[in-house]
């Protein structure tokens, strides 16, 4: 095992470990903070608990050269060289208040952040279901495993995205979708069973389970979507990919994309392959 990929591994364990502590901290931090994150957005208390958490866990790590969350605005700096890790605490945070699916969302990048999809070395996400599990894609595979205290079980390994198509979720304002989107959305809506939880994480992990696609289009209002490209674009890309499926910022692999900020959106586009390529087609 090389250094980095015992470092990545040490990084992973140390996620992990952190997500049941994270899961037992959500008890009476489902209210909202008094602060906005550095996109607008209202906190939740479970917010700032998670980000200071991993922070902290992160950067104590010897090898992690720096640490950022979409909860904060600056980047930690570790003072030492070594990995990259940019976090989304909580995706779905606005789902505590009716204890619906929250995740936890990381990419391990070799290059100083903002740093682009082909810089990533790891990239996983935790999902806070009846069971807590975590996807891990790392060596061009795909692993889940269930989480319990410390303990990691791998569930499946080696993870494709079926052949088949069984889901689609798409997300903002229908009357904010393009003319273009809308299109192809009607076409998807009868070939597919809906499946949108107003949590990214869950519908990405809905399409890795059963097959289909998940969008958080370009707006009419907003261009550039809400997704972040380095907290979500560029990790759950990769996790797609690496699965055998297709990403998309709608013209492009979203790996390809070349971060102009550290809180930069990005249209967000991912699934299986054909119907990502005809989703780029409906787009031109």
């Amino acid at each position: 095992m090389t250094n980095v990929e015992s470092l990545t591994e040490t990084t992973v364990e140390t996620i992990a470990r952190s997500a049941s502590k994270i899961h037992q901290g959500l008890v009476g931090r489902r209210v909202t903070a008094d602060e906005e994150n550095p996109s607008g957005e209202t906190q939740f208390r479970a917010d700032v608990f998670a980000d200071e958490l991993l922070a902290d866990q992160l950067s104590a790590i010897d090898g992690v050269a720096q640490y950022a969350s979409e909860e904060r605005s600056e980047i930690v700096d570790c003072g030492i060289d070594g990995l990259s890790v940019a976090v989304d605490p909580i995706d779905g945070s606005s789902n505590l208040r009716s204890n619906n699916t929250i995740g936890t969302v990381f990419g391990i990048y070799n290059e100083p952040l903002p740093a682009p999809g082909d810089a990533l070395v790891t990239a996983g996400y935790v999902l806070y279901g009846p069971i807590t599990t975590m996807t891990v894609a790392r060596g061009g595979t795909v692993t889940e495993y269930e989480l319990s205290g410390s303990e990691r079980t791998i569930v499946r390994d080696d993870v494709t995205i079926p052949d088949e198509p069984s889901v689609y979720g798409f997300g903002g304002r229908v009357p904010n979708w393009t003319d273009d989107f809308r299109k192809y959305a009607h076409e998807i809506e009868g070939e597919l069973e809906l499946h949108y939880s107003g949590a990214m994480i869950d519908d990405v992990n809905q399409v890795l389970i059963d097959g289909g696609i998940f969008a958080y289009p370009a707006l009419t209002d907003s261009p550039e979507g809400k997704l972040r490209l380095q907290f979500e674009g560029n990790p759950i890309g990769y996790i797609i990919e690496t699965a055998g499926g297709r990403s998309s910022d709608g013209t492009r692999s979203l790996l390809e994309v070349k971060p102009t900020d550290l809180h930069a959106r990005t249209p967000f586009y991912i699934g299986n392959a054909d119907l990502i390529n005809r989703l780029e087609s409906a787009l031109e």
